[in-house]
């Protein structure tokens, strides 16, 4: 099989990487965008004014979960035209359909101008965010992890991951900045710019992708769609790596419903129900997603040295033990000890975001892992995901107002993440065991 550090179809490691980066920074800046919107601004815009505050709340965190509902979709789709066409083209049609529905948004009217239309208008937007994200993540990852170097594939598969945390500085600090504007300009125009703004952004990406070439791992699952070796992707991987499928889906499973917990449910807790200050929770979510900017690189090329799925579980061990403690502080009003929480939960939480990636990209055969990978990653964004600060609401509400429940829900999610995470493993070094050809990625360190 082609050695990819020798073909002469290969382009730079890094050139990849940043090109991953590059894309997933946009669609992520988009997507949470809409996370942050929807936790301070949405439930006043595009409900109306007589509705409970907490059933506001709950429809505008609604809004956010239905982009979730067809995010599977879109990973089968991109991750078929990725499996059998290339990876490339996937990632310039998902970058388009984000930016263009991320801008519309910006341009939508409120509640008091034209009613029921405009929740209706908005939640059809977010379908479309929905489904161009579901098919970005798995083409963003193997574009880096295909072209990185022999034993790196750790380290260069957390490009694609640093998108979340770049999106998210981005996205932040944008709200963060039309709210010095004041609450009443930011709640009457102020929230639409960073929508807006992201027009900008997707012209920069588009450029970026438009000269990226595919990994040489695709010219030879061409080869082999040639030779007649290739079904459908979606098919082979239910019938031969559902189990695969279902332990990615669970080992992902704090790394994105629980980052919705730690931000988007943290920032509504803390502003509707301490009553703490909107920009000064802002300000600290950004200055988190500037340490998890900073040390996802550095832990990810510790997993290649130590193992990934020890970086992993490490990361998912220190949710559990900072579950509660981050809404503890929430109670005591210090900026210091809130941001500090804030600091420590998204550095243990970058600890398991960027490795993953290629643990989990390297559980599947060539041929249909852009589909694998997609596949895990959605159905998991779609369970824990878009309902994670839903049911966190909910499950407070029912305790009155308590943040017990969704710090236990946290817990228990994160330590079978743990076990999953290890059942990953196993799998993939199973099918290096019984199929040696089929790694060609650079294989995760096992030690």
């Amino acid at each position: 099989m082609t050695d990819r550090t020798t073909s002469s179809t290969a382009q730079s490691p890094y050139r990849s990487a940043f090109a991953a980066l590059a894309g997933t920074s946009i669609e992520w800046y988009d997507f949470y965008a809409f996370a942050t919107a929807a936790a301070i601004v949405f439930n006043d815009v595009f409900f109306p004014a007589d509705m409970p505050t907490s059933l506001k709340t709950i429809s505008s965190f609604a809004t956010f979960a239905v982009g979730f509902l067809l995010r599977p979709l879109g990973g089968i789709v991109f991750g078929h035209i990725g499996d059998r066409v290339g990876r490339k083209k996937t990632l310039v049609i998902t970058l388009l359909m984000m930016g263009i529905a991320s801008f519309a948004i910006g341009l939508l009217p409120t509640y008091d101008q034209v009613g029921v239309a405009s929740p209706i208008l908005l939640i059809v937007l977010r379908l479309v965010q929905g489904i161009a994200i579901g098919g970005e993540w798995g083409g963003a990852v193997l574009i880096a992890v295909e072209n990185a170097p022999k034993g790196r594939s750790t380290f260069f598969g957390s490009f694609a991951q640093l998108g979340s945390s770049v999106g998210a500085l981005l996205s932040t600090g944008m709200f963060s900045l039309m709210n010095l504007f004041g609450s009443d300009a930011f709640h009457s125009w102020g929230w639409r710019v960073p929508f807006l703004a992201s027009a900008v952004l997707v012209v920069i990406g588009l450029v970026v992708r438009a000269k990226l070439e595919d990994s040489p791992v695709m010219g030879e699952v061409r080869a082999e769609k040639k030779r007649g070796a290739a079904g459908l992707p979606v098919v082979e991987v239910l019938r031969k790596d559902w189990r695969t499928v279902l332990v990615g889906v669970f080992s992902l499973a704090t790394a994105t419903g629980g980052y919705y917990v730690v931000t988007s449910y943290l920032l509504s807790y803390g502003t509707q129900d301490r009553h703490l200050s909107e920009s000064m929770l802002l300000n600290g979510l950004t200055l988190a997603a500037f340490l998890e900017l900073v040390v996802t690189p550095f832990l990810s090329l510790l997993g290649d040295r130590v193992g990934a799925h020890r970086i992993v579980v490490g990361g998912l061990a220190g949710v559990v033990v900072l579950a509660v403690p981050q809404f503890m502080v929430m109670g005591t009003g210090s900026v210091a000890l809130i941001y500090l929480m804030m600091l420590a939960m998204r550095f243990v939480m970058s600890a398991l975001y960027g490795p993953i990636a290629a643990i989990l990209a390297e559980g599947f055969a060539p041929h249909v892992r852009y589909t694998g990978i997609s596949m895990s990653y959605q159905l998991c964004n779609l369970v824990f995901g878009g309902f994670g600060p839903v049911a966190a609401v909910w499950l407070s509400s029912l305790a009155g107002g308590a943040y017990w429940p969704p710090a236990a829900a946290l817990m228990v999610t994160s330590a079978v993440g743990i076990w999953c995470t290890l059942r990953l493993r196993t799998y993939r070094l199973r099918r290096v065991a019984a199929e040696p050809r089929l790694p060609v990625t650079a294989p995760v360190t096992v030690a």
